[in-house]
């Protein structure tokens, strides 16, 4: 298996952890992490992806919300909003994993652990992240689920910028 695939398996079993004992599991990573893997690479790349999935965990849930019709975050299951919240992360926050290595990844690590159709489930809502926010370049919600300043706001409109008005 390859090391940042292995990876993110490592992270996605922390980020399940985390979803269903607490943000003290947290204090578990590096523990768990050497219990787990050998190699010091894959471990730092997991430990990146739990780190930074944990940091922007409420806009990353924006995101996901913002492209789920009809799909509220906790109502999917565990294994898929964490497999989808570490995907999204690595989209929007790591610049050297291409997005298709990010999804593709996501959807085998969706199908090898979770349902049946969650490979399918979570192309569809990373497919449409993609599109969205890294190769049209919509603004990224905040964590608040408010647009940025400047964004499109939630009717269509442009929301007003901090410039706008001056002068």
């Amino acid at each position: 298996m390859k090391k940042r695939t292995r990876g993110r398996e490592l992270a996605l079993q922390l980020l399940y952890q985390i979803d269903l004992r607490g943000p003290a599991v947290l204090d578990e990573v590096d523990d768990f992490l050497r219990d787990e893997e050998k190699d010091r690479e894959t471990r730092e790349f997991a430990r990146r992806l739990v780190v930074g999935t944990r940091e922007h965990v409420e806009q990353l849930n924006e995101v996901i919300r913002s492209v789920a019709q009809n799909w509220e975050i906790g109502r999917m299951a565990v294994i898929d909003r964490n497999v989808l919240r570490l995907a999204t992360h690595e989209l929007l926050h790591c610049r050297d994993v291409p997005p298709k290595v990010a999804i593709n990844e996501a959807i085998e690590l969706g199908k090898r652990f979770s349902t049946q159709n969650s490979g399918a489930f979570i192309n569809g809502i990373l497919d449409k992240i993609k599109s969205r926010f890294v190769d049209e370049g919509a603004p990224v919600p905040s964590a608040d689920g408010e647009p940025p300043a400047g964004g499109p706001a939630p009717d269509g409109d442009a929301a007003p910028g901090p410039a706008e008005g001056a002068g």
